[in-house]
């Protein structure tokens, strides 16, 4: 089996587009699509990309192994709006779809600016990730983005880094792409947390600010106690340019 046909295969078991593997990768979708039709070939600072991006070796690709997990590191954002539910209630069906509509629009369009990947909505909720280089610096500017664009202050996101698994979940018939791991479900509580607690709306756990490079202005939180989480975390409060 040809790489071409090999990266098609691993986009489409993710449940990716073209355009999404190419922002992960920081490539044209053009590039991916000669790729896959084999009229050009990654070089081999993208093939190792490609390779960490869906956890499998450079060998899978090159057609030397057939071993792959579909677990790689990541940085998790997820969102959620204060007082939704209070709101939801007194709203038609119709009416509540164009408000969250118009309330997801412009999260999602400040995600694919740094890259990112959208996985879903769920009521008020959304859920993404970034992967590949500098992934924990591109949520963290998203995040910050996002909520200089909304002027919502009911807006909650939170942050964290880990390894994640990205595949189809569900019955086979209906099965949707979505990331699961423990990672994933700090993530959502530390946005529960943060709802309460984080006047800023943007919280990142530690995990995250390891991987960060750039400089963040951050007010600490130390030694938090958050309810099915083993243990005590730092969760650190990401303070928002005026």
């Amino acid at each position: 089996m040809d790489i071409g046909l090999k990266i098609r295969l691993l986009r489409e078991k993710h449940g990716l587009k073209q355009i999404n593997l190419a922002n992960t990768l920081q490539v044209t979708p053009q590039a991916v699509s000669k790729w896959e039709k084999g009229a050009n070939l990654p070089d081999v600072e993208v093939l190792m990309k490609i390779a960490r991006l869906f956890d499998v070796s450079t060998d899978h690709l090159l057609g030397l192994t057939e071993a792959e997990s579909g677990v790689f590191p990541a940085t998790v954002f997820c969102s959620a709006v204060t007082h939704f539910e209070k709101r939801s209630i007194s709203m038609e069906s119709k009416e509540l779809a164009d408000y969250t509509n118009v309330l997801f629009y412009d999260p999602t369009e400040s995600i694919l600016k740094f890259d990112g990947i959208p996985v879903k909505y769920v009521g008020d909720g959304f859920l993404c990730f970034f992967s590949g280089p500098d992934h924990a610096d591109r949520a963290l500017r998203a995040a910050i983005h996002a909520k200089k664009v909304i002027y919502q202050k009911d807006l909650i996101i939170a942050l964290n880094s880990g390894s994640i698994y990205l595949g189809l979940v569900g019955h086979p018939r209906y099965a949707a792409r979505d990331i699961v791991g423990e990672t994933v479900n700090r993530a959502f509580l530390v946005a529960g947390w943060a709802s309460r607690n984080c006047p800023s709306g943007v919280a990142a756990t530690q995990a995250v600010m390891a991987l960060a490079k750039g400089s963040y202005r951050t007010i600490l939180h130390e030694a938090v106690n958050i309810d099915l989480i083993e243990g005590e975390l730092d969760i650190l409060e990401i303070h928002l340019p005026q």
